[in-house]
């Protein structure tokens, strides 16, 4: 019975596929008889509409990444940097993942590199890692094919190469959202308008200035990628080979942005949520919902097995809600008819995916061993203000600005743009219309088939509904973590300039107004080109010349201290010597010079989250003799401390290293409301300049300047005076 119902629903696809390409040639073919143009003239305006939006397209993505790296050869004079200056510009993480591009390069072939990636024990002292899943390096791998592969070595050096990539990418991802806009507006006057907002409101809807080997910024460009082709494949009356078409580019994006981030199964899910409402009102075909949830499920599958068996990806809440959808379907068949029964059902059919859903997730994380995410969990449960913690690593992610409310500062840069104010204004105005079409749905009123101009019925397009809900749910998140917003701005820039150059969003609003002075349809054509052109000249001539003197202002960044740094272990430091700092120094040490190091800033390990802690208690009040156990017992030979951390004096008390470090040692003591830090032993990184016993005794001074402190870990102790 399953095989042969399979069987008519493909039966039926097939049919509507015929029968709308049947009925668009004679649908347009009427209208052009009414309006007096020939099928050929018709033919040759569709052609030249497609070619100039595509290549305004284009153009817009190719001049976005020219203009990044030009800002970035402004920023950090790239191209008179030395290579070890160049590598210092990459900080943290960033820096651990270009190290291990270096590193893939430098293997005598890609299947030894491979390996040593995935058998790693060259980066973190006593410890065997698996690089390739832990860090997520597949696009590490794939930039190194592409460079040796393409012949590049003897044209262009291997960080331009790496960097010239992600800005590629980055030109990809303002193309796609420049088509979903256009693809809903109609016109590509849109996507020029997102592309404007994009680049102007760049502080808050990218990271690339302050991390390009992030893993986003490889992975979202396939995500945008990913809800454009969604945006056409949701669209009605949409003929085979359209359909087709998205639905490959839907399929092929969602699994190369599963294997690009660790944490796009949690992105999924949010468009997997807005899929499932969308769904359960009747707002769009069932039978194309329902192929994108088993594009998800073949996505968790496929990058479970490429991911090396990543546990998370089974206990995720996008596979959960997906199987329980998949189980739920054939409660959702009766859900079609307009009977009282059918809108019970309607209530049910939630209830039960979700408790389905909730359920499963629950059972799956029983009976699976799973660890990836488990601090995940307990950052939120702290977050919400379910619980309370001292732990320094809880509360050291709680104090990061991106793990922040969203401040004042972000609400006003979108509206000195005008972004915000348009963006709510379309936004109530789709949803206000989309409520309408979900009344009229549970009243029994069925959907148009086609929604034409004068109806001003624009929440009955599935795609716009869709895009109303993942921004929602986006704004949602964006409201608590500030973070989250480089996930949502991008949409909104999308959402708005779509709205202000639809005529069907105005023609909405004017059914409303009822207006009968001018005929609405024709306002509604007027304003949807002459808005968006006033608020293009208008952005042009107040942020044109702000950008055009990123471009022309020479900046200087340069770090000689780190650099004096990296030099001296190069050349005084031994091959098997071991560094301990902090994990953004240990970064950068492992990236510039190659040496093993005792920890790595990432937080998706609970072994490595320990060892970060541990080693930050050289900025803690502690002994001589727990600091050099702490170090030992790691291998460390050397130990680095910056004057930074040290002598920090953060804008938020509480929040520096070294408080958080006496409120998880109970250093910290009330009183009349203020509080002290008490240990009976100084600041140890204070007190180990002071050379005097005992930290002499464990402690040799080897090198200093003005930012960094290097000292030898004594392997035999001498306590002479």
């Amino acid at each position: 019975k399953m095989s042969s119902g399979a069987a008519d629903l493909r039966q039926r696809k097939k049919q509507n596929c015929t029968e709308s390409d049947k009925m668009a040639p004679e649908e347009r073919n009427k209208e052009n008889s009414k309006l007096g143009r020939s099928p050929k003239y018709m033919l040759i305006q569709r052609f030249a509409k497609l070619f100039f939006g595509c290549l305004a397209a284009v153009t817009s993505g190719m001049m976005y990444a020219v203009y990044l790296s030009t800002y970035h050869e402004r920023k950090f004079w790239f191209s008179s940097r030395q290579e070890l200056e160049r590598e210092i510009t990459f900080q943290g993480d960033s820096a651990i993942y270009y190290s291990f591009y270096k590193e893939m390069l430098k293997a005598p072939s890609f299947e030894r590199g491979v390996y040593e990636l995935t058998h790693n024990n060259k980066t973190i002292s006593l410890k065997t890692i698996n690089a390739v899943q832990q860090m997520t390096l597949y696009p590490e791998l794939i930039a190194s094919v592409l460079y040796q592969a393409s012949g590049s070595e003897e044209v262009i050096e291997p960080v331009y190469f790496y960097i010239g990539i992600v800005f590629g990418l980055q030109g990809i991802y303002v193309t796609a959202l420049f088509v979903t806009s256009w693809v809903m507006s109609g016109t590509w006057l849109a996507g020029m308008l997102t592309v404007a907002w994009f680049i102007i409101n760049r502080t808050d809807t990218t990271r690339i200035d302050y991390s390009i080997p992030s893993r986003e910024n490889w992975a979202l460009p396939y995500f945008a990628c990913q809800v454009a082709a969604l945006t056409g494949y949701l669209k009605k009356n949409l003929n085979c080979s359209a359909e087709k078409f998205c639905y490959l580019l839907v399929n092929a994006s969602t699994y190369t942005f599963m294997m690009m981030w660790e944490y796009s199964h949690y992105l999924l899910f949010v468009q997997a949520v807005s899929l499932f409402l969308l769904d359960s009102f009747a707002l769009a075909q069932t039978e194309k919902v329902h192929e994108v949830y088993r594009i998800y499920l073949f996505s968790v599958i496929v990058g479970y097995l490429l991911q090396f068996e990543n546990s998370a990806l089974l206990v995720s809440p996008l596979l959960s809600l997906v199987v329980a959808l998949m189980l739920s379907k054939s409660f959702q068949m009766n859900m079609k008819k307009t009977t009282f029964v059918s809108r019970l059902l309607k209530i049910m059919y939630i209830y039960l995916v979700l408790t389905v859903a909730v359920t499963l997730n629950f059972l799956l994380k029983m009976f699976i061993p799973h660890k990836e995410n488990e601090h995940l969990l307990k950052f939120i449960e702290v977050k919400l203000g379910l619980n309370t913690t001292k732990n320094f690593t809880m509360n050291w992610l709680l104090c990061q600005e991106s793990l922040q409310a969203p401040s004042q500062d972000f609400f006003l840069r979108l509206t000195q743009s005008s972004l915000l104010p348009f963006y709510i204004l379309v936004l109530i105005i789709c949803l206000f219309s989309v409520t309408q079409v979900i009344f009229r749905r549970i009243c029994g009123e069925p959907l148009k088939e086609t929604v034409k101009l004068e109806d001003g019925r624009i929440g009955e397009r599935p795609e716009i509904v869709y895009h109303v809900i993942h921004t929602i749910l986006l704004g949602c998140l964006a409201m608590c973590l500030e973070g989250m917003k480089y996930l949502w701005t991008p949409y909104v820039c999308m959402l708005a300039a779509f709205g202000v150059c639809s005529p069907e969003l105005w023609m909405t609003l004017f059914k409303w107004l009822r207006l009968k002075a001018v005929h609405p349809v024709l306002l509604a054509l007027i304003l949807s080109m002459a808005v968006p052109t006033i608020i293009g000249f208008s952005l042009w001539k107040e942020f044109f010349p702000r950008i055009m003197t990123e471009l022309t202002e020479l900046q200087e960044f340069y770090d000689p201290d780190t650099v004096e740094l990296m030099t001296w272990i190069k050349r005084q430091a031994p091959v098997a010597a071991v560094f301990a700092g902090s994990p953004q120094l240990m970064g950068v040490i492992k990236l510039c010079t190659g040496w093993t190091v005792s920890s790595l800033p990432l937080y998706n390990d609970d072994d490595l989250l320990k060892r970060n802690e541990n080693i930050y208690q050289i900025y803690s009040k502690r002994s001589a003799e727990d600091i050099y156990k702490i170090l030992t017992s790691y291998k460390a030979n050397f130990l680095v401390i910056e004057d930074s951390i040290c002598n920090e004096v953060g804008p938020v008390r509480g929040c520096r290293v070294k408080d958080l470090l006496d409120i998880a040692n109970g250093h910290v003591v009330c009183e009349e409301g203020d509080n002290y830090a008490y240990s009976k032993y100084g600041r140890f990184c204070h007190e180990i300049k002071m050379n005097y016993s005992p930290y002499v005794n464990y402690f040799t001074r080897v090198y200093w300047n003005r930012s960094y402190f290097v000292y030898r870990i004594n392997t035999v102790i001498s306590f002479q005076s």
